[in-house]
C-alpha cells in the first residue's frame, strides 16, 4: 500500500513539473513572439540613424566662430545643455567640414574636444563667406547636418553661390595620382553608385575606411557624407533627391598622403 502512495505522489510530482515546464515555455515563447513583432514595428529602435538620410527635427544645435584663425564649436541640445555624448564615428567624435561659397575649396578638419564640451581647431582661411557642416553621431538624440554660415574677414559683396559646370570628363589628377568616377546612372530619386578606379597599390586606409565621399548639392545646403559598400572597393552607394548639379569631394590616402579629387556632375 505505502509502494502504491509513494508511486501516486511521484506521478502528481511529474505532471506538476511538467506543467510548470509547459507554462514557462509557453510564456518565454509569447514573450519572444510579441518582442519579434514589436522589432518588426519599430525596426528601427535602438539602431544608429545616418544623419545624411534623416528628415526629422533636429534635437541638437550647433554653431561656429570664427577669430583670428581659432575655430570654436558649441554642441548643445535643445535645452541648451553642451552635448557631450557622442558616438566615436570613422574614429573621430566630430568631422567638421568647410567650403567656400563658391564651392571651389573644400576643408576636412577634426577638432579636439574641450573640457567644457566646446571643440575648437586653429585654420587660417582667406578672407570670404563660408558653409560648414559639423558632422557628428549624437546618442539618443536626433541630429541632422545643416550648413552653419560665417565669415572671415571683410564682406566678399554678393553671398550668391556661382553656378556650378558638370565636369565633361569624370578623370581627375591630383600630386601625379589619377582617379577616375563612374556612376551606374544619373538619375534623381534612384539608388546611385559611386565607382572610383584609381592606382590601389598605393591607397590605404583613412579614418577607418577606403576613402570618404562629401556631396553638397548646388546651393551649399544638402549634405551627404557617404561611406564606402565594404573595407576594400572604393565603391560607394548614395541617392539624389532631386535633379540638379552636385560637387563630389572624394578623399584617398596614398602612400601616406590624403588627396581629395572633386568632380561635378549633373543629376536629370
Amino acid at each position: 500500500m505505502r509502494d502504491v502512495l509513494n508511486v501516486k505522489k511521484w506521478a502528481v510530482a511529474a505532471i506538476l513539473y511538467l506543467a510548470i515546464v509547459i507554462g514557462g515555455y509557453t510564456a518565454y515563447a509569447q514573450f519572444f513572439t510579441d518582442k519579434t513583432q514589436a522589432d518588426m514595428n519599430h525596426p528601427d529602435e535602438g539602431m544608429s540613424h545616418m544623419h545624411e538620410d534623416s528628415h526629422g527635427k533636429s534635437e541638437v544645435q550647433t554653431a561656429l566662430n570664427y577669430s583670428n584663425g581659432l575655430m570654436t564649436l558649441s554642441i548643445k541640445d535643445l535645452k541648451g545643455k553642451t552635448g557631450r555624448d557622442l558616438e566615436v564615428n570613422h574614429e573621430k567624435l566630430l568631422h567638421l567640414i568647410i567650403v567656400d561659397n563658391s564651392l571651389q575649396h573644400f576643408y576636412h578638419l577634426h577638432p579636439k574636444q574641450l573640457e567644457n564640451g566646446e571643440f575648437s581647431i586653429k585654420k587660417a582661411l582667406p578672407d570670404g563667406t563660408y558653409k560648414a557642416f559639423i558632422d557628428i553621431k549624437p546618442k539618443d538624440l536626433a541630429y541632422n547636418v545643416e550648413p552653419v554660415s560665417f565669415q572671415v574677414g571683410h564682406e566678399a559683396g554678393t553671398h550668391n553661390h556661382a553656378s556650378l559646370v558638370a565636369d565633361k570628363s569624370l578623370t581627375k589628377t591630383v600630386d601625379h595620382q589619377t582617379v577616375s568616377l563612374k556612376l551606374n546612372t544619373m538619375q534623381a530619386s534612384k539608388p546611385v553608385t559611386l565607382t572610383f578606379e584609381l592606382d590601389r597599390s598605393q591607397l590605404e586606409p583613412y579614418l577607418g575606411a577606403v576613402g570618404h565621399v562629401v556631396i553638397l548639392d548646388e546651393d551649399g545646403e544638402k549634405y551627404i557624407h557617404v561611406h564606402p559598400k565594404n573595407e576594400v572597393d572604393p565603391v560607394f552607394e548614395t541617392e539624389f533627391a532631386k535633379p540638379g548639379k552636385y560637387k563630389i569631394w572624394t578623399e584617398f590616402k596614398q602612400n601616406g598622403k590624403v588627396r581629395t579629387f572633386p568632380f561635378v556632375v549633373e543629376i536629370k
